[in-house]
């Protein structure tokens, strides 16, 4: 599969690498230029290429945005037309300044400026060394760390469900983009390491 990364930090880079370690070709993006990733390109190897956000946005049968959440108007919503953009931004308003959220969810936002894209919220709640170290593609599911994930397009969930299976983690639906509310940042879920029944025991908690 074509897999664009768009914003090459710590999340960025670990999803890249454990895409390509899966078989899959990557074209990775910053807002400062392929030529800045030339050395993470080179350690990802030839299934790994730096491009432009367009391009990357382009090239991605699922396209992950991991980039502050105050830029998230940067992302190219023509480009992204049609496609399945997995969000793993989070808002910190001590650094993205305040944006009114207009009583939705962060990543409803941000849904709202990829109107034409297929949103699914995921890759947010666990800490980038935590994805990079405890993949564990060849365990039983149950035995996995969970990454949820949170969407109005079922099939799209599906399509990021597989991917996140692939790579050695559990997926665990929450239900649609405003029931992800509960992924966010000081959510009791919020980057808390378990097991899928773990969290949907922490999820039925949540709900009572």
């Amino acid at each position: 599969m074509q897999i664009g990364i768009i914003g090459a930090g710590n999340i960025g880079r670990t999803v890249a690498a454990h895409a390509v370690d899966n078989g899959h070709t990557v074209v990775v993006s910053n807002s400062r230029g392929p030529a800045s990733l030339a050395d993470l390109v080179e350690t990802l190897g030839p299934n790994a290429r730096a491009g432009t956000v367009a391009e990357a946005a382009a090239f991605g049968e699922i396209v992950l945005e991991a980039i502050p959440y105050g830029a998230y108007e940067s992302l190219p919503a023509d480009e992204l037309a049609g496609t399945i953009v997995v969000s793993a931004a989070n808002y910190y308003p001590e650094r993205d300044g305040e944006i009114d959220l207009a009583g939705g969810t962060q990543t409803g936002l941000i849904a709202d400026h990829l109107a034409e894209s297929r949103v699914v919220k995921a890759f947010n709640t666990m800490y980038y060394e935590t994805l990079r170290e405890e993949a564990r593609p060849d365990a039983p599911l149950k035995e996995r760390l969970v990454l949820f994930l949170a969407g109005d397009d079922d099939e799209a969930k599906s399509t990021v469900s597989e991917f996140i299976e692939e790579i050695g983690f559990a997926p665990v639906d929450v239900g649609s983009l405003r029931d992800g509310a509960v992924m966010e940042p000081g959510s009791p879920i919020y980057n808390e390491p378990m097991t899928p029944a773990e969290a949907r025991a922490a999820l039925e908690r949540l709900q009572e």
